[in-house]
């Protein structure tokens, strides 16, 4: 039932070709929405995905809503007046819920009251059982929202106030509903309320979706924290636990055969991703120096921790005397008790510059590459497994003789991405084919540049270290 105050507001048919029109384009976008929302797939902990899947669901519930709209205007119903739009909602709930929005009127001056059909509908009514007068409408309310509809109902009485708010019934049926309500007074000749009239719509649907959407959203932002937080703790982790020096080192200072050393660690592609790589160089009590690099699996604040655990015990038995062999199976030991179970790859070498020999071992990972006049090839790796793979695992050691100007390449996996197409292989021959180019260099710097230049831009799924040492004469 229209109110009176818009009884001097001839509505404006639609013409029905642009209706159907309109009826079909929103029919069409709904169910190409529809069909991103089925194809939208959702895992428990996928925050995105779940805030996406929300997103879906309340542009569906829009154009469900729209498109109701639109076959009212073509079967000729008076549109709801232009100050009356309400928010959208949409649901697809059961038969009786589909009807949402119902009008009403409270005449002050006979008692008579008058609901729409569908209001009947919305409050779980029978026509039979009858209208509920104005002041026995709060008895349906949580007895929170009761107070509200009694404030808004005396303001619209009294003060001419338009009402415009939401409540929550409790239909005969227990369901709880969520309702909007805009209303308007009635006046007579003398400007005084004779009546109200309202329409209620129905909103539950539309708040849970807009509760969904806000609350997936929400879930993603806390997630976003904190990966933004655990991958800052990851870096400074990182940064705090590789070796401090920058540019070359050269050790040891005096003795002929010394080495000139440099590394460089390369992040991921998408820089988001810190792993437990490593790389490290020192000199040892005895005059010998003890080069290493390695990976363990993971990424963020485990794989940092576990790699400083690693590299720092992987110091320690290096300054204590500890060959490289029974040092990698230490290290298989004390991956294998950690409370953050992991694999790891590694290799460690000991390089003794009297002899120019270079004594090494490998758990897993690629073998050291030699550069020597010009060509380069990967040194035959001894016996040894992953880390943490297998308890009492032994591993070989293995010896190179170095010569003067010789160069010496270690990396992790991640410098040589394999794929489909290219597998650890092809990585090895790409930097082998480096060795013109790398044989020509004046210092262990410029040959890590020369390795970031050419491994640099690639598109790696993981970070990756690299570390050149070359002999002196």
């Amino acid at each position: 039932m229209p109110s009176h105050l818009f009884a001097d507001r001839p509505a404006q048919p639609p013409e029905p070709g642009s209706v159907d029109a309109l009826i079909s384009q929103t029919r069409r976008l709904r169910g190409d929405v529809d069909a991103v929302r089925r194809d939208t797939v959702v895992d428990d902990d996928d925050a995105q995905g779940r805030w996406q899947r929300a997103l879906c669901d309340l542009a569906v519930h829009h154009l469900d809503d729209l498109r109701e709209h639109l076959g009212q205007l073509k079967e000729g119903l008076p549109p709801v007046p232009e100050a009356m739009v309400f928010p959208q909602a949409a649901p697809e709930a059961a038969p009786e819920a589909q009807t949402r929005v119902g009008s009403a009127e409270w005449n002050l001056l006979t008692d008579e009251v008058s609901w729409s059909d569908e209001l009947f509908q919305i409050f779980g009514r029978s026509p039979e059982a009858g209208a509920l007068p104005l002041d026995e409408l709060g008895s349906t309310l949580f007895s929170e929202d009761q107070p509200l509809l009694t404030a808004w109902v005396t303001a619209c009485l009294v003060d001419g106030r338009p009402i415009d708010g939401e409540f929550r019934i409790v239909r005969a049926d227990g369901r709880v509903r969520t309702l909007h309500m805009r209303g308007e007074p009635v006046l007579d000749s003398d400007g005084c309320a004779a009546s109200m009239w309202a329409v209620l719509r129905d909103v539950s649907e539309l708040r849970r979706s807009q509760r969904a959407v806000r609350e997936s959203r929400d879930s993603l932002q806390r997630q976003r924290e904190i990966a933004q937080t655990e991958h800052r703790l990851a870096v400074e982790l990182q940064e705090a636990v590789l070796p401090p020096w920058r540019g070359s080192l050269r050790f040891p200072h005096s003795d002929a055969g010394s080495l000139d050393v440099a590394a460089h660690y390369l992040p991921s592609a998408t820089s988001a991703l810190i792993g437990g790589d490593w790389y490290d160089a020192l000199e040892l009590p005895d005059g010998s120096s003890m080069l290493t690099v390695g990976d363990l699996t993971g990424h963020g604040v485990t794989a940092t921790s576990g790699m400083a655990m690693m590299l720092g015990a992987l110091r320690g038995m290096a300054m204590a005397g500890i060959a490289p062999g029974p040092l990698m199976g230490w290290l298989n030991q004390l991956l294998e008790t950690s409370v953050q179970p992991a694999l790891g790859s590694a290799v460690c070498c000991s390089y003794d510059p009297a002899r120019r020999v270079l004594t090494w071992a490998q758990a897993g990972h690629p073998a050291p590459l030699l550069f020597r006049r010009g060509s380069g090839r990967a040194l035959a790796p001894p016996e040894g497994i992953l880390l943490g793979a297998t308890s009492g695992a032994s591993y070989g050691q293995a010896e190179e003789r170095l010569e003067v100007g010789d160069l010496l390449v270690l990396h992790t996996d991640g410098l040589t991405p394999r794929s489909i197409e290219f597998s650890r292989a092809d990585g090895t021959e790409r930097l082998l084919a480096l060795a013109p180019r790398l044989s020509a260099a004046r210092s262990a710097q410029d040959c890590v540049r020369l390795v970031v230049e050419e491994f640099g831009e690639a598109e790696r799924e993981d970070d990756a270290c690299v570390l050149v040492a070359r002999v002196g004469g």
